[in-house]
């Protein structure tokens, strides 16, 4: 990647995973994500291998109070105390996080960063109420599991991969009831919530905001990245994409689909993209800045799609990721950088 700094956690045109693919052999899934993307690799989640390792089983895992059936499903021991939130990484819930780690400190050249992601606590925080916990609980207890989690997993690559920048991603899909009115949380505390977990990250953090999500509200609380699905309905917020551009803020652009038919050729994708960022541009976001604090990812987790899928959608996430590169190295030329 000439023509870029690299020395920072993050540079332009990097590739990388939203989490899950579909495979039940963890190392098999561990040695794709280090071949599609060796500059920014994501740990695999498999929940088709368990259903523990599903995005809130593993992270629900750590709350005493929480019991679980065989099929993984949850429920709230209304009787349990509130012990101490306890991250536990083992092959029960994490067996593709381990399988990654264990590969890419066995790699010739070992990733000098990595991403990770874990259930955000808007979305822990629905899905321990709808469990049966009291809201204001439900909310509480999904902050301190998220803050936990995102901690556990920053000491964790420290551990394994000590030459290894962390770029840890909590996820919120609970965002889209934000954006269409239905949040069971008022929007300064969904914003505090979130934040929260956000500042546990010592390093880089991010948000994965997939579908029709409330931008507004993930940006407010302050992450370095921003993960969206590529789609006009970004121009929208255009304004608030913009003010996260220029405070320094990064894109990972959800740029491959993966809940429709998608070719062979990237061509259709990149003209897609390019057609977006013009009319952010239009809207005010500055378009070096889209091109140079700009990440490339599938729209979302890969375990709907077959194997062979997956490895064809992350490949053109990689093709795809390229040509951001050097669409950046050209818009930093243009203005003498």
């Amino acid at each position: 990647m000439s023509g870029l700094p690299q020395g920072g956690a993050l540079v332009p045109g990097l590739a990388t995973a939203i989490g899950s693919l579909p495979h039940r052999d963890a190392h098999a899934a561990a040695s794709l994500a280090l071949r599609r993307h060796p500059a920014l690799p994501a740990a695999p989640e498999l929940p088709r291998r368990s259903p523990f390792e599903g995005m809130i089983a593993r992270s629900v895992r750590a709350l005493p109070e929480v019991r679980f059936q065989p099929d993984g499903a949850f429920f709230v021991e209304p009787d349990a105390g509130e012990g101490p939130v306890q991250p536990v990484v083992d092959d029960v819930a994490h067996a593709g996080l381990l399988a990654f780690l264990e590969a890419a400190a066995r790699a010739p050249e070992p990733p000098r960063r990595v991403k990770l992601q874990t259930a955000g606590p808007l979305t822990l925080g629905v899905s321990l109420q709808r469990a049966g916990m009291p809201a204001a609980r439900a909310f509480r207890r999904a902050g301190e599991l998220s803050r936990a989690w995102v901690g556990a997993l920053e000491q964790l690559v420290g551990s394994r991969l000590p030459q290894a920048r962390a770029v840890v991603f909590v996820d919120e899909p609970a965002l889209v009831l934000w954006r269409r009115g239905h949040g069971p949380l008022d929007h300064e505390s969904a914003v505090d919530l979130l934040s929260g977990a956000l500042a546990a990250a010592a390093g880089t953090s991010g948000v994965h905001a997939c579908g029709d999500a409330d931008l507004r509200l993930a940006l407010e609380a302050g992450p370095s990245v921003l993960g969206v699905e590529v789609s006009q309905r970004l121009v929208e917020d255009a304004a608030v994409i913009a003010r996260h551009l220029d405070a320094g803020g990064w894109v990972a652009w959800g740029a491959v689909p993966t809940s429709r038919p998608v070719g062979d050729s990237c061509e259709p994708l990149w003209r897609e993209l390019v057609t977006v960022w013009c009319e952010l541009t239009r809207r005010g976001c500055d378009p070096v800045s889209l091109r140079t604090q700009a990440l490339v990812t599938p729209a979302c987790g890969l375990a709907g799609h077959d194997e062979a899928r997956a490895d064809h959608l992350l490949g053109l996430a990689r093709q795809m990721a390229h040509r951001v590169h050097d669409h950046a190295v050209a818009a930093r030329l243009s203005v003498g950088a």
